[in-house]
């Protein structure tokens, strides 16, 4: 990914990220309150790694409700009866104000006035429409993707799910690995090995351990020339599964 240098690079990333937290954000609802979903028809089967994740969420969440109700006489009002899942309700309440604050600051800083009253799905569109605009100013751009970023992770973490990667052949064009993955959910491709740190000034990986450098699709082209990978084989890998993860469907971030 780009850097906040580069206003284009940064909104290019956010609307990535923006992108997968609008496609994932209507399943934390789904997931809040045990049987209030979809029709089972509509549910795919969790898997046994699914399950056992979700269960030792649930003994945790029971352990400090416990935990609070012994110190301070107070109980998770529906603990007993239907139980709200915890971590799932504090994340939405998390995205929620902070996508509301998010669009605050983009139109302040864009002079728009103050943004009318809207779902969060709503206002994530109207932040992606204005994005253009946003682009234009690095500062705010940076802003943008950092957030709407560390939104879209949290909610990848509360559904407890990870982001399927798959394999590409080819070496990083800067650190010689094998680590090029592909991410079929944000059609990009990323370098996994912890070490790697680009070269480009100011790009994220040099300063965030724990981002890794991207190639969007727009990049693909450039990256298959340096890695040696194939163009076709990357676009392909877009539509595919890697056979390790696919028992887990893993769906998060890298």
């Amino acid at each position: 990914m780009t850097t906040s240098t580069d206003g284009a690079g940064a909104v290019r990333d956010a609307a990535l990220w923006t992108e997968m937290l609008i496609r994932q954000f209507p399943e934390l609802l789904t997931e809040l309150t045990p049987g209030r979903g979809a029709p089972a028809g509509d549910r795919r089967e969790p898997t046994a790694a699914e399950q056992a994740a979700r269960s030792a969420r649930t003994r945790a969440e029971r352990a400090d409700a416990l935990l609070n109700q012994q110190h301070h006489g107070l109980a998770v009002p529906g603990h007993s009866a239907a139980p709200v899942q915890l971590h799932v309700s504090d994340t939405i309440r998390d995205i929620t104000d902070g996508v509301i604050e998010l669009e605050e600051a983009v139109y302040d800083r864009l002079g728009l006035g103050r943004p009318r009253r809207a779902s969060v799905l709503e206002r994530l569109l109207r932040i992606t429409a204005l994005l253009g605009r946003v682009a234009g100013d690095p500062t705010l751009a940076g802003h943008v993707r950092n957030e709407v970023r560390r939104m879209a992770r949290r909610c990848a973490r509360a559904l407890g799910e990870a982001e399927t990667m798959v394999r590409v052949r080819g070496r990083c064009p800067w650190c010689d690995s094998v680590s090029l993955r592909a991410f079929p959910a944000r059609r990009a491709v990323m370098c996994v090995n912890p070490g790697c740190r680009c070269e480009e000034d100011g790009c994220d990986c040099a300063t965030d351990p724990a981002f890794r450098h991207l190639w969007p699709e727009d990049a693909w082209q450039a990256l298959a020339d340096a890695s040696g990978a194939e163009l076709p084989e990357i676009a392909a890998r877009m539509n595919e599964e890697a056979p390790a993860v696919a028992a887990a469907r893993p769906r998060g971030d890298a």
